[in-house]
């Protein structure tokens, strides 16, 4: 079983609350982030604690390993990471305005590598601990777009074929997308996608969803990955839709409590998502709170 957990708006959709809550509520589930970033200014904390570690990834993917029911690391479920800083009044080497990218890290496999934005790295823009946390001395560097799509091609699309592999090989798999993308990673065929917002989520069949992405996008073979969830939603009728309560930041911060409140919109999900298979598939259920409360080894969830 694979599903999608999609954001409706760029920051502060709730995806990583629903997905982790939806990790726990099922059995045997790994959630993964095929792509991810964040900034060293606004998330400055969490970018401090990787780097005093000599690594590089965010809070979504740290929040969903210690609830899959998995041993990779962070950087096996999240390929790709990003490390931003707000540049006022400066456009990004990709063209971004009011800030731009510092370095990013690809998983191969052989372990990770890291590219650098050679422009910002020339005007003084890398913070030196940075410099100082991670490998950089022999990382691959950028210096313009052209030079980019050629690390891109070579580095990144294979690093987010061997996650789409790794997806299809999970069962069950939870994905989470970045920003308001509608399908972080290509090559999976999503059983069902919840599309969050504050205080609500839809919930659409994967085939249909699927559908929609490729009309949104132009086709199958010719579309772009990164359609804005809202043109693919336009194309496609939600199967259910469920408010969903305001949590405190202990109940965000605990999955099972998570899982508790958001408790009718997964049953809703997974339901659209066993929908057409066999009844000898149908293994995955939400776990009964009594069930993780009673569980004497304290172990239910601490994967």
């Amino acid at each position: 079983m694979k599903l999608l957990v999609a954001g409706d708006a760029r920051v502060d959709a709730g995806k990583t609350t629903f997905a982790a809550g939806l990790v726990a509520a099922i059995d045997g589930a790994v959630g993964f982030k095929p792509r991810a970033g964040n900034d060293y200014w606004y998330d400055h904390d969490t970018a401090r604690a990787a780097l005093d570690a000599g690594r590089l990834y965010g809070k979504d993917v740290t929040t969903l390993a210690a609830v899959s029911d998995t041993d990779h690391p962070e950087e096996w479920l999240n390929p790709v990471h990003r490390l931003w800083r707000p540049t006022p009044d400066r456009t990004g080497l990709l063209g971004e305005a009011g800030r731009t990218f510092l370095v990013d890290r690809v998983t191969t496999p052989d372990g990770v590598s890291f590219v650098v934005n050679g422009v910002a790295e020339q005007a003084g823009l890398i913070p030196d601990a940075v410099s100082a946390s991670l490998p950089l001395a022999d990382a691959t560097r950028i210096d313009g777009v052209v030079g980019f799509n050629d690390v891109m091609t070579q580095r990144y699309l294979p690093a987010f074929e061997r996650v789409a592999d790794r997806v299809r090989a999970t069962t069950p798999a939870v994905v989470e997308s970045y920003s308001d993308i509608a399908i972080p990673v290509g090559g999976v065929a999503f059983d069902a996608v919840a599309v969050v917002a504050p205080t609500r989520v839809r919930v659409y069949d994967g085939d249909s969803y699927g559908t929609a992405h490729e009309m949104a996008s132009g086709s199958g073979s010719e579309g772009q990955l990164e359609e804005p969830v809202d043109r693919v939603a336009e194309l496609a009728d939600p199967v259910a839709a469920h408010e969903l309560p305001p949590l405190s930041d202990d109940e965000r911060a605990d999955p099972d409590r998570v899982a508790d409140a958001y408790e009718p919109a997964y049953e809703s999900l997974l339901d659209v998502a066993l929908a057409d298979t066999d009844d000898d598939t149908n293994t995955e259920t939400v776990r009964d709170a009594d069930d993780t409360r009673d569980d004497s080894d304290g172990t239910a969830n601490s994967r």
